[in-house]
């Protein structure tokens, strides 16, 4: 078993002797490898492990698993595996094996590894059905795939019955719990579809003015002179084509936004004479249409202030 971990697939190890002492012992960091973190995933039903490091869930306890494994990687068990003949007596404060699986979830069958149908393993694979299913539950399985946030969710009928896993609570997954242990064994004609919004980057917001030359606008904000002209622009890494840019401005007084294109993943938001009316917040909004759905990220803030003229421009700065 895996303890102190988020989920039954990521802990600290414990192992349980068949033999005449059935106490659950640690396992000394030094005496894991990688092949045996396979075996130990695949007994419990989840993953392949992703991560492997000493005392991540809590430092060794008594008593001590005290021999070393020794798995080839494919054994279904890991007390199947061969093990050294001599016994460990010590093992490194600190150096309890952790180990993370990852959860046996996934989209199938969709246009990209985050839309598609919901399946889980415990054993085998099997779609994944509940039926009152809705977006509150599909958030959960989109961020236990690492996929954002759920975009839409659809029951789709089958002609025949098949074994499934049905969710036994939604009450369950919303509470953030691993899919496999809200689930249990059963047959449906049904299953669900998931779109996921797929984490988009984050857009780069930066601003120029005509008088202070191309400058990268930092968190405690811009300075322009008044009349002067300046350029909000907004990018993006690549990561899908096309999509268009929103820049939101926001002051005590009005919201606005302003919409372009996006063209080489950017784009540039001219303003050709800054007016005290153009200070306060802004931020870039990239939105792209992909997979029949709209997908959006929103940059850092930015604040941008208008001075009169340029004594009291370098006044504000100074006592600033």
């Amino acid at each position: 078993r895996l303890v102190n971990g988020t989920s039954l697939c990521s802990g600290r190890l414990e192992v349980k002797s068949n033999q005449f002492n059935q106490s659950w012992s640690s396992v000394c960091d030094a005496d894991f490898d990688q092949q045996d973190a396979e075996v130990v995933c695949r007994e419990l039903g989840c993953g392949a492990p992703s991560v492997l490091q000493g005392a991540l869930y809590g430092e060794v306890e008594d008593p001590m698993w005290t021999k070393e494994f020794q798995c080839g990687g494919t054994e279904s068990a890991l007390l199947d595996c061969r093990s050294s003949g001599s016994d460990r007596n010590t093992c490194s404060p600190g150096k309890a094996v952790g180990l993370t699986c990852s959860e046996s979830v996934r989209l199938v069958g969709g246009d990209s590894r985050c839309a598609g149908t919901l399946e889980l393993k415990q054993g085998e694979w099997r779609p994944v059905i509940d039926s009152v299913w809705n977006l509150k539950e599909a958030a959960a399985a989109c961020s236990q795939l690492d996929c954002g946030s759920a975009v839409s969710v659809e029951r789709r009928e089958e002609t025949s019955r098949r074994p499934v896993w049905r969710i036994i609570s939604s009450d369950c997954v919303q509470s953030g719990s691993a899919l496999r242990e809200c689930a249990a064994s059963g047959s449906s004609n049904s299953i669900l579809n998931l779109t996921c919004s797929d984490l988009l980057l984050q857009p780069n917001i930066s601003a120029s003015s005509s008088v202070d030359g191309v400058s990268e606008a930092h968190q405690q904000g811009f300075h322009v002179l008044r009349g002067s002209t300046f350029t909000i622009s907004c990018s993006i890494q690549p990561q899908y084509p096309g999509g268009s840019f929103q820049l939101n401005f926001t002051s005590s007084t009005s919201a606005l936004n302003y919409t372009q294109p996006a063209v080489n993943h950017s784009a540039h938001f001219l303003f050709p004479a800054a007016e005290p009316a153009h200070q306060g917040r802004y931020s870039c909004v990239y939105h792209v249409y992909v997979f029949s759905h709209d997908f959006f990220s929103e940059s850092r803030l930015i604040s941008l202030t208008v001075a009169g003229h340029q004594g009291a421009e370098a006044e504000q700065t100074g006592e600033g």
